[in-house]
Formats: C-alpha cells, sequence, structure tokens
C-alpha cells in the first residue's frame, strides 16, 4: 500500500463498527507510555463508540489520567448545547471517566467564532509545545472522523477556502454546507493529518452515495484528509455500494 493511502476495512454492521473503533482506540492509547491525544468527532456513529468505551471492560483499558480528549470540529453554540459536540462527548463518556484538566473544548462562549478559532489553535500550540508541526511528531495518537453526505469531514466543506489553508492549524467555517446551519470552527487539514492513526468511521445505507463517490477517488474533503501516517476507511456493510467487489 502506498504511503499515506487509506486502508479499507469492511465490518458487518454499525454494532461491530463501534466495537472495531473503540479497540483499535485503546490500542493506539496502549502504543504510547507517556501523554496521549485522541481527536473526537460528532455524529451518530462516534456516539456509539462513545457509548461503548463508558462501559467496563472497555473504560477500564483506558489510562485516563494521561489521555487527553480534544473535538475536530465545533458548533458555534453554547458549550452545554446539545448541538454542541464536545457536550455530547461530556454527556456520554468524559465527565464521568477524564480529569476536566484533559478534556480540551473549543470555547463558544466567546465574541466569535473566528475568536474561538484563534484560541483553540493557541491551545493546541501550548499542548504540542511548538508552533509549528513536526512531522516526525504528530500532534495527536488518533483523530476520528466522519464522512457528510457532501463529502465534508470534520466542517472542512467541498469548495470552503478553509481547504487550503496551510498556515492556520484551526478556522471558522461560517458557513455550514449541511443542517445544523450553525457556523463552526475546524481543525485544518494540516492539523487532522498529524496524528499516528487517522480512523474514519463510515456506516448506514445513507453513506452508500458519497462512499461510492470516494471509493472512485472524488476530489473531495474526506478523500483529501490523511494521516501523516495511518489512514483508516472502517465501513460497515450498509454502507457499501451494491455493486462492490472488493475485499477487507
Amino acid at each position: 500500500m502506498a504511503p499515506n493511502q487509506p486502508q479499507l476495512i469492511i465490518v458487518k454492521d454499525s454494532s461491530e463498527l463501534a466495537r472495531v473503533a473503540a479497540e483499535r482506540l485503546i490500542a493506539r492509547i496502549a502504543q504510547n507510555h507517556g501523554r496521549v491525544a485522541v481527536c473526537l468527532s460528532g455524529g451518530s456513529t462516534p456516539r456509539q463508540v462513545y457509548e461503548l468505551l463508558k462501559l467496563a471492560p472497555w473504560k477500564n483499558q483506558i489510562p485516563w489520567h494521561r489521555v487527553h480528549w480534544f473535538m475536530g470540529d465545533e458548533r458555534f453554540v453554547p458549550e452545554g448545547d446539545p448541538l454542541n459536540n464536545m457536550a455530547v462527548a461530556r454527556h456520554i463518556l468524559l465527565n464521568s471517566n477524564s480529569f476536566a484538566a484533559n478534556i480540551h473544548p473549543v470555547k463558544t462562549a466567546v465574541e466569535s467564532p473566528a475568536e474561538a478559532a484563534a484560541l483553540y489553535e493557541a491551545e493546541l500550540k501550548s499542548f504540542y509545545g511548538a508552533d509549528k508541526l513536526d512531522p516526525t511528531l504528530p500532534l495527536f495518537d488518533l483523530v476520528l472522523l466522519g464522512i457528510g453526505p457532501d463529502g465534508h469531514t470534520a466542517s472542512l466543506f467541498p469548495g470552503d477556502g478553509a481547504l487550503d489553508d496551510t498556515e492556520h492549524w484551526v478556522v471558522d467555517v461560517a458557513n455550514a454546507n449541511v443542517a445544523p446551519f450553525a457556523p463552526r470552527v475546524t481543525l485544518t487539514l494540516p492539523a487532522l493529518a498529524s496524528c499516528r492513526a487517522m480512523l474514519f468511521l463510515i456506516a448506514g445505507p445513507e453513506k452508500r452515495a458519497i462512499l461510492t463517490r470516494l471509493l472512485n477517488g472524488e476530489d473531495l474533503p474526506a478523500t483529501r484528509a490523511r494521516s501523516i501516517d495511518e489512514t483508516v476507511w472502517l465501513v460497515d456493510e450498509a454502507a457499501l455500494p451494491e455493486d462492490f467487489r472488493g475485499g477487507q
């Protein structure tokens, strides 16, 4: 397999997908004996992973004291709003297990999405300990991502100038292409790429059309998102194109 090309892993259904994602997350954490950074995602499929990780024996395999949790994108809504991605992760998993200092939400109680983006970029740089990303020192151990019906990932939408931003780690997105149409804050492609592993979670028949486009190599944000190390598309059978003849 060529460097940075995604590995396709096919599982039976969304339940198995959540289990495999949880296993891969825990395995990735175990490979780092120091401080760990995990970048989470919003959406219904990651929610299933969080629901699993909150249960024993899964939660007992996570060294909570040394794992830090970030978010790949956020809606510019109050931090307790149900539409807030980190609020969901907190409610299901983090508040009852993680140390408060290890949870790094986007601060949305500020004047604007641009201010929120600048603050989050500053927090990431402080955590990383440098202003420039070093390919030999990934920012994250694992980045979880999903794919929207238009091919967006995080809040990087087709045609948006943020896709070509190589200077910033975090930017604001004024107009979302899909509901809810709240302004967003998102990590850029270089920041998302700075990881030891990038794991896309793709489940359900509603993802079949966009997965077909991705598998055909169409130039979409999700196609352009690649880890500097390992990229995996974890897909359940319901999301596969009907004429798919690929293998595991």
